[in-house]
């Protein structure tokens, strides 16, 4: 048998079969570091001018020419090395099922532990330091096999359209990506809560319009123009905001902004006279947006004008809210607490889990509060979502469940919905439960 394995024919043979895997592990390691390689990295290295880290680029920027190179030559030298090893065990063993089974096991444990697992976890441990170590190569060789490649996917294309499958679809974008990479961080301690809402922040800003965020009408101080001068100032200065809008006689009549400098300037004027200050004169000009304003326009527009504030309006000129610069950075930075903020009520968390919730409380700052994920393109407010997902006004005391979470329905005043208690579950669905 060891006459017969030193025959310079089975020895080159063998030689042959090391060097194809070693291809095999060169193919194995290299499609795990450029799928692997982080794209961001690339780009800032080729802006460096680092070349190998711009073929990298290209080299991910067609994937499927990539991955095909890579498997076509894979599959060639593991193929070819196969054969050749089966040879030489024929020769040492003979024709038959002995010298098949050999070297069946002996390639399944060559390639699986040396051109499979060897090279990837190498790989996989430094991606991007093999990813450009292996450009030029790889490179090459998906231009050498880009003609087999291109027909083997239109074959591969052709039979997943069959089967209804888009190649081109892809459901995630950078943000998703962004997003993900955030969260897996913020699960392994490397980022802090606050700093991933705040990148969230950014992410969704563009998604929003001004109805989004603003301060709805309801939770908005107005006065009447027509009011005594004194009151007048008097509600500006309890109020604790600088702005306030004045209407006249109805309240989507409003007819101009006031400041609380301009008050202050009048008074100083009348040597503190309050009677003396006249609302319609000092009053500044109104700016009505329409609802349907995304927000990162009404931010350019806001720095454009060097403006804090504007009224939103419907499609029919009603008065909605009032948006302030600040509503939009908080959006980004979270809470911006004053010395005349009041801290933020409505959330009542529960020992057993979930909380109470105020029914007029956003969403989104819900799930900034407590972490949780409820959905916020239909509805604005908690209380909304309940109303949106059950299609009906919920009576005190009706259960619902959706997207994971329970609500219950505490207090009600009229048709509006006071106070839920909400907890995260793993129910299913229910639509209307009393």
């Amino acid at each position: 048998m060891l006459d017969a394995l030193l025959q310079p024919q089975n020895l080159i043979m063998l030689g042959i079969v090391v060097c194809l895997l070693c291809f095999s592990g060169f193919f194995s390691g290299s499609e795990t570091a450029l799928t692997a390689a982080s794209r961001a990295r690339m780009h800032s290295a080729e802006k460096d001018g680092d070349k190998r880290a711009g073929i990298v680029s290209r080299l991910l920027n067609m994937r499927e020419r990539l991955l095909g190179g890579i498997l076509l030559g894979n599959n060639m030298v593991n193929i070819l090395a196969s054969v050749l090893t089966t040879a030489v065990f024929t020769n040492i063993f003979g024709d038959g099922g002995a010298a098949l089974a050999g070297a069946t096991v002996v390639m399944t444990l060559l390639i699986l532990i040396f051109a499979e697992v060897l090279p990837k976890t190498y790989a996989i441990s430094q991606p991007d330091k093999m990813a450009l170590k292996v450009a030029r190569p790889i490179s090459l060789i998906v231009k050498i096999f880009a003609p087999i490649v291109s027909i083997v996917q239109v074959i591969v294309n052709g039979t997943l359209r069959i089967f209804g499958v888009d190649t081109n679809a892809s459901a995630w974008t950078a943000a998703d990506e962004i997003k993900g990479a955030v969260d897996l961080h913020l699960e392994e301690g490397g980022v802090a809560k606050r700093a991933r809402d705040q990148i969230y922040g950014v992410l969704e800003i563009g998604e929003l319009d001004v109805e989004d965020v603003m301060i709805h009408r309801k939770n908005v101080i107005m006065l009447d123009v027509n009011l005594p001068a004194e009151q007048i100032v008097k509600e500006v200065l309890d109020s604790g905001h600088s702005r306030i809008p004045i209407y006249e006689e109805d309240q989507d009549n409003i007819i101009g902004i006031l400041h609380v400098k301009d008050i202050l300037k009048s008074i100083s004027k009348a040597n503190g006279d309050f009677s003396a200050v006249n609302a319609k004169k000092i009053m500044r000009d109104t700016w009505f947006v329409p609802e349907t304003t995304s927000v990162v326009k009404q931010l350019r527009a806001f720095q454009q004008k060097r403006e804090h504030f504007a009224l939103v309006v419907d499609e029919y000129g009603a008065l909605m809210g009032v948006l302030t610069l600040e509503d939009i950075l908080e959006e980004i930075v979270g809470d911006i607490q004053d010395e005349y903020d009041e801290e933020i009520e409505g959330i009542e968390r529960l020992k057993e889990g979930g909380a109470i919730l105020q029914g007029d409380l956003p969403v989104r700052d819900i799930n900034r509060a407590m972490d949780w994920k409820l959905p916020d393109e239909e509805a604005v407010t908690i209380a909304g979502l309940v109303i949106h997902e059950s299609q009906t006004i919920p009576e005190v005391g009706q259960t619902f469940a959706y997207y994971g979470y329970r609500f219950e329905i505490l207090k009600k005043l009229r048709n509006q919905i006071v106070s839920l208690k909400v907890r995260k579950t793993f129910e299913p669905d229910q639509r209307n439960e009393s």
